[in-house]
């Protein structure tokens, strides 16, 4: 599987491996990675590597020091110098560098194998498929964590009027923003927006009749900015017709940075969710979005945000 990932990423993907010798299970463990290495001084440890693994049914019952013969007689069989493979095996060079290998990968909390890290991160193969599927939806959370914020800056001006167009691949859509009821919020947007947290994300839940939402980086509706912020509900501000702006939340003060825009009048949303801004032109964009759930179809990409641009008016 790590070969078909490497030939779908070509360059972008580099493969390091690490020898981890469960020691606790397998006596030869420690054994086996210093013959590869030895292998690998005559320029064959990949090839010395499988062979260990697919014949391991032959050398899992013997002794150290009937493996350690053995081991000899697999060098010799790819064409290595018996010798010299022999004594490289048992050399301190090579014996510290298996050593080193599992003390690093203890340290970091490693208790099994295979233990796969991307970017540094732990891949969680027990909740994602290691496929290119389940490595680009890591990558995404990745770049979502290394790129989230412990609170906006603040860049919205007082008494200041602002427009937001959001440049989608089947329109623009423009937005008068309502710093003057929805500050902090509205504030937040203008953030992440200058940020360029909204580039090159998707509308990952659009429900005809009822609102497209936008502006999560993983696309499935759960990514947030790292930081919330806290509701500015007014009466003065309703879903009472289509093309009211207001951001998602999952409870009360949980506002982040995904919003929507609604298709008709919603009030029952009036007193649970902070409207930011209107659609004042292209809301036959918004009717155009496709349709789009992401509990129901996960791997389905919606329409994508090309970017936000917010101007002073």
């Amino acid at each position: 599987m790590l070969g078909q990932l490497q030939e779908a990423y070509g360059d972008d993907m580099r493969l390091v491996y690490r020898h981890f010798p469960l020691t606790s299970i397998h006596d030869k463990a420690t054994l086996a990675s210093q013959a590869s290495e030895a292998a690998g001084a005559q320029g064959a440890f990949w090839e010395f590597h499988d062979m260990l693994y697919d014949r391991q049914s032959q050398w899992a019952s013997f002794t150290p020091e009937q493996a350690r013969d053995l081991f000899a007689n697999y060098a010799f069989e790819l064409g290595l110098d018996r010798d010299k493979f022999m004594a490289d095996m048992d050399s301190d060079a090579i014996v510290q560098r298996v050593a080193e290998a599992e003390n690093t990968a203890l340290e970091a909390g490693l208790r099994s194998t295979p233990s796969i890290f991307i970017n540094g991160y732990a891949f969680p193969t027990q909740e994602l498929p290691l496929n290119k599927q389940g490595v680009d939806f890591f990558l995404r959370l990745v770049r979502l964590v290394e790129s989230q914020y412990d609170a906006p800056e603040q860049v919205v001006q007082p008494g200041k009027n602002y427009q937001a167009t959001v440049t989608t691949e089947k329109g623009d859509i423009v937005i008068n923003l309502f710093p003057d009821t929805a500050p902090i919020n509205v504030n937040s947007f203008v953030f992440l927006a200058e940020q360029g947290w909204y580039d090159d994300t998707t509308f990952h839940r659009v429900l005809p009749g009822f609102m497209a939402q936008g502006g999560d980086p993983l696309g499935l509706g759960i990514g947030w900015p790292g930081y919330r912020c806290t509701d500015e509900v007014v009466s003065s501000r309703k879903f009472d017709r289509a093309g009211m702006v207001a951001f998602a939340n999952s409870g009360p003060n949980t506002n982040g940075g995904q919003f929507f825009i609604t298709y008709g009048p919603a009030e029952h949303l009036n007193d649970g969710f902070t409207i930011i801004g209107e659609v004042v032109s292209g809301q036959d964009v918004v009717d155009a979005l496709t349709p789009r759930d992401p509990e129901k179809k996960p791997n389905f990409e919606g329409d994508k945000i090309i970017k936000v641009t917010v101007t002073e008016k």
